[in-house]
């Protein structure tokens, strides 16, 4: 004969194995999430990564390419470095227009807007050179993780300080130059700068050698950074009112050149006209001249021949004969003539007649 109770344990046992089942589940789930998390640091490390063990808040370790074995957090904290191979890029923020400065700069340039730049947005993003100029570098640091430990303990504020040394370094480097030696400014000037040619190529080693030196001085003070750079690409422009001022030259210099050129080509032309215009009155006086020499040497001919009979006395009559010839045209010609005796003082008037 089976007691009261019976039937009551009989339905509660699907329960209690119910209950079992979830305490074997939770205990299974219990010990693979403590796995898990034992496993948590044991992982592998790439080629392109190194592997820096922070134990207790203490660096503790640096493991390259791999399989990584630590303890799992909060005791250990893996942190992974780029290797001494790999080459980072960082775009210099602080060398850029800000937006409010870019904005204020279009509003000025609008006149609807007719929006007015302020001394401080005026400056933004842009740098003085040497010689009283100013100019904006777009600049691009590419660098290399050469002490990971000093790079982990840095990382939080590593970019903002590479910021602030490149741009630093880019104040004092365009400091110390002129317009000409950083960027083609005027270019027509370029045939008589090869030194300032030489001076633009320099730029980037002089940048690059003046941000290696600062991260130097920096490690040797005990707060290093930990990279190293490599090089640095540099974009250099005017700011958008020289620019403007710049092109308007160039132009004005092209328009004064090509008039220079014209009035060169139309001089040329004038003297080309003028100087054949010379020759053909030079060949013209030339012929009138001798036409008229031919024709003074054709007049004076009987008188050269005359000059010479009475010199050498070849024909002593021939003084007479052409007196005799030429009397009669000389009278005709005159209104009147006088003769006067050579013995006696009576003048002996003969009237002609004009021709």
């Amino acid at each position: 004969m089976q007691s009261a109770d019976a039937p009551t344990i009989t339905s509660a046992s699907p329960w209690l194995q119910a209950i079992s089942i979830a305490f074997v589940l939770f205990y299974v789930f219990t010990l693979l999430a403590a796995l898990r998390w034992l496993t948590t640091n044991v992982m592998e490390v790439g080629a392109g990564h190194r592997a820096v063990v922070i134990h207790g808040g203490a660096i503790a370790r640096e493991q390259t390419s791999g399989l990584l074995w630590a303890w799992p957090e909060p005791i250990d904290r893996v942190v992974l470095v780029p290797s001494a191979e790999t080459v980072l890029e960082r775009h210099v923020q602080n060398l850029q227009r800000s937006l409010q400065a870019v904005n204020a700069e279009a509003a000025a340039y609008d006149d609807d807007e007719g929006g007015a730049l302020t001394d401080a947005l005026a400056g933004s993003g842009y740098l003085l050179t040497g010689d009283g100029a100013i100019v904006q570098l777009d600049v691009r640091l590419f660098y290399k993780v050469t002490d990971s430990y000093s790079y982990v303990l840095n990382f939080d504020y590593l970019l903002p300080a590479l910021d602030r040394l490149v741009t630093r370094s880019a104040v004092v480097v365009a400091a110390a130059r002129d317009l000409d030696t950083i960027l083609v400014a005027r270019p027509e000037l370029l045939q008589h700068g090869s030194a300032d040619a030489t001076q633009r190529e320099q730029l980037r080693h002089d940048l690059l050698a003046d941000i290696n030196r600062r991260l130097a001085d920096l490690q040797l003070n005990g707060s290093g950074l930990g990279v190293e750079a490599l090089r640095v690409d540099i974009q250099s422009a005017l700011p958008r009112a020289t620019l403007n001022a710049f092109n308007a030259v160039l132009t004005a210099s092209q328009q004064a050149e090509q008039g220079v050129a014209d009035a060169r080509s139309d001089a040329a032309r004038i003297i080309q006209q003028a100087t054949q215009e010379a020759d053909r009155s030079l060949q013209i006086a030339s012929a009138s001249a001798a036409e008229r020499l031919a024709k003074a040497e054709a007049d004076t001919a009987s008188i050269a021949y005359l000059s010479t009979s009475l010199r050498d006395r070849t024909e002593p009559e021939l003084l007479m004969r052409v007196y005799r010839e030429r009397l009669p045209g000389i009278l005709q010609r005159a209104g009147s003539v006088i003769t006067m005796d050579a013995d006696k003082d009576v003048p002996l008037i003969i009237s002609g007649v004009n021709p």
